[in-house]
């Protein structure tokens, strides 16, 4: 059992890293995202998934960590909200870039530049225009994604370079829209590439004061990402312009496609993916099971270590009672913190990763393993052990002969509980350590 622990852990050791690719928590990113991902699946390399990682600061630092390879980003975010560098562009936030350790892959194609929506009615209604003209109305009802809050390319440089005198709230980017289509709002935050512009009929304010700059989409890579993957994922330089991205927009948000099928789509007719079966875009049949070995891996890899600390430690363990309940009482502790608290807990100790999630995993199934050693190590007879003794058996012969067999049932119930606790527990590491590719 121990040689096939030992073999397991070895496997995963010596096995190909994948390249992660990240992306923020909108359709867009996503959509960018997956058409990376699976330019770089198609063009063979293992790829994971973590969409969905908050603002741009976080991807940022997942992006300096290790924790992702890569994930598509805006030029005037980076200068401005990332960097605090409003004047760098070109060249020269390229240069800046490299010696923070990162590379700014050529252009996607398109600008997708921060903007003022109003619905519709209340434009044509109050012959609003411009984004001057809010300065005009103080009772105006505005509300916006709470990035756009703290940015510093946001409200509150927005509002002194045009003397606005709202007071917006904050609310989730994805019910913005929601609220101004509904009249809860007058007025939020927007890209000008949504595609749910026209879905909830809004228009766009002219940014007559010349405020928000240009945001080139491109891809952000770790300078050490391989020259491969590199130069694959240059082939979607310039590939995507803004009516091109403002449909992708649309599909997801309007539509009901999946950002996945709409990465699949865009990529087969750009000619970038031949729609073979071996380059095809995964089926459900295919994903759910990756997603199970996935799954299977990371309960396997945690409950291989955690019997390989948890039964030596009870063995260890068994004859001194006060250092078993110390052991017990620790590994106790831990089973009472939520799955989802532990993995915040560790998430600034390990990173966003595999590392993360198996930890936590491994923490789990300590407890059931040991406390079922301990028990079964404890029953046996004390009349075996002497007659062990008696017919001159060494402490090694007795532990392997004598006390592991008749312990063994109880282990390995440990060990079955523990598996099962991995694996409802692994629903929700997978989140962490799979990349959050659900």
């Amino acid at each position: 059992m121990i040689r096939a622990i030992a073999l397991l852990l070895l496997l995963w050791s010596t096995a190909a890293p994948a390249l992660t690719v990240g992306s923020k928590r909108f359709a867009e990113s996503h959509v960018l995202a997956e058409i990376a991902a699976q330019l770089l699946e198609r063009e063979g390399f293992a790829v994971e998934r973590a969409h969905g990682l908050g603002g741009s600061l976080i991807a940022w630092e997942a992006l300096g960590a290790g924790d992702i390879d890569l994930y598509p980003a805006y030029t005037g975010t980076l200068a401005r909200a990332v960097l605090k560098a409003p004047s760098l562009s070109g060249a020269a936030l390229r240069e800046r870039l490299a010696a923070e350790g990162f590379e700014l892959l050529p252009g996607l194609g398109f600008d997708n530049s921060y903007a003022i929506a109003v619905a519709a009615r209340l434009a044509e209604a109050g012959g609003l225009e411009r984004i001057s003209q809010l300065a005009e109305r103080p009772a105006l009802r505005l509300g916006f994604s709470h990035e756009f809050l703290r940015r510093g390319d946001g409200w509150e440089a927005l509002a002194r370079h045009y003397g606005l005198p709202q007071r917006p709230r904050g609310l989730e980017h994805a019910l913005a829209y929601r609220a101004v289509a509904a009249g809860e709002l007058d007025g939020t935050d927007a890209y000008t590439t949504d595609g749910e512009l026209s879905v909830h009929d809004l228009v766009l304010l002219e940014d007559d004061r010349g405020f928000f700059p240009r945001y080139e989409a491109a891809l952000l890579v770790r300078a050490d990402l391989p020259a491969p993957a590199r130069r694959a994922l240059a082939r979607l330089s310039g590939r995507i312009d803004a009516a091109t991205m403002r449909r992708l927009n649309y599909r997801v948000s309007a539509g009901g496609e999946s950002p996945a099928a709409v990465a699949a789509a865009f990529l087969a007719a750009e000619g970038l993916a031949a729609e073979s079966a071996a380059g095809a875009p995964p089926t459900l049949l295919r994903r759910v099971f990756a997603r199970t070995l996935e799954h299977l891996r990371l309960t396997g890899i945690a409950l291989a270590a955690g019997c390989l600390v948890a039964i030596p430690g009870a063995l260890l363990l068994a004859g001194r009672p006060l250092a078993a309940r110390v052991f017990l009482y620790a590994t106790g502790l831990v089973q009472t913190i939520p799955a989802l608290a532990l993995l915040a807990l560790l998430i600034p100790l390990l990173g966003l990763g595999l590392g993360t999630a198996i930890g936590a995993l491994f923490l789990y199934s300590l407890l059931p393993v040991a406390r079922n050693t301990l028990s079964g190590l404890l029953s046996i007879d004390p009349v075996l052990l002497e007659v062990a003794d008696g017919i001159g058996l060494t402490r090694r012969q007795r532990l392997l002969r004598v006390q592991l067999p008749l312990a063994a049932p109880a282990v390995l119930a440990g060990v079955k509980t523990a598996a099962v606790v991995s694996v409802g527990t692994a629903t929700l590491a997978a989140f962490v350590g799979a990349g959050a590719a659900a």
